[in-house]
């Protein structure tokens, strides 16, 4: 079964942004050329403490550029998470709300492209703000 799907009022997205708060960027890249090293950087410089999630990096791998440890997954990260910012392919997205589900994590954003209908009505039903198809810089670019 799936849902029609609406992403939140351009207020609740601005207010989502416009408070810094701690994302796990699910999917980061170490990669300069790659959007997700680009989005990490631009809500760090919001003010965001942001966490790199990415199995295939080692613990170092990005804190030169993010200054934080960077986690296999996000049930490994030891603090409280209110934002996961996801940047992999669509079919990962159950998987990831599932362990967001299990950190506490208050917003769901699943980057341009990455939609899953089922997975945003998990989130959903568990309590989460769902973003989806979306991306913060343009998001900023449009709202502020």
């Amino acid at each position: 079964m799936t849902m029609e799907f609406r992403n939140p009022p351009d207020a609740e997205i601005r207010a989502i942004l416009a408070r810094p708060a701690t994302v796990a960027v699910v999917g980061c890249s170490d990669n300069p050329a790659r959007d997700s090293l680009r989005i990490a950087k631009l809500l760090k410089s919001r003010g965001f403490k942001v966490i790199p999630v990415n199995p295939q990096l080692g613990a170092d791998a990005l804190r030169g550029a993010l200054g934080e440890k960077c986690y296999p997954d996000l049930v490994s990260i030891p603090e409280p998470i209110e934002i996961v910012d996801v940047f992999r392919r669509s079919e990962f997205v159950p998987e990831i709300v599932e362990d967001a589900i299990a950190k506490g994590a208050r917003v769901l954003w699943c980057q341009l492209g990455v939609v899953n209908l089922d997975a945003a009505r998990r989130a959903d039903q568990a309590g989460m703000t769902v973003v989806m198809d979306r991306c913060p810089a343009i998001e900023y670019a449009r709202l502020f």
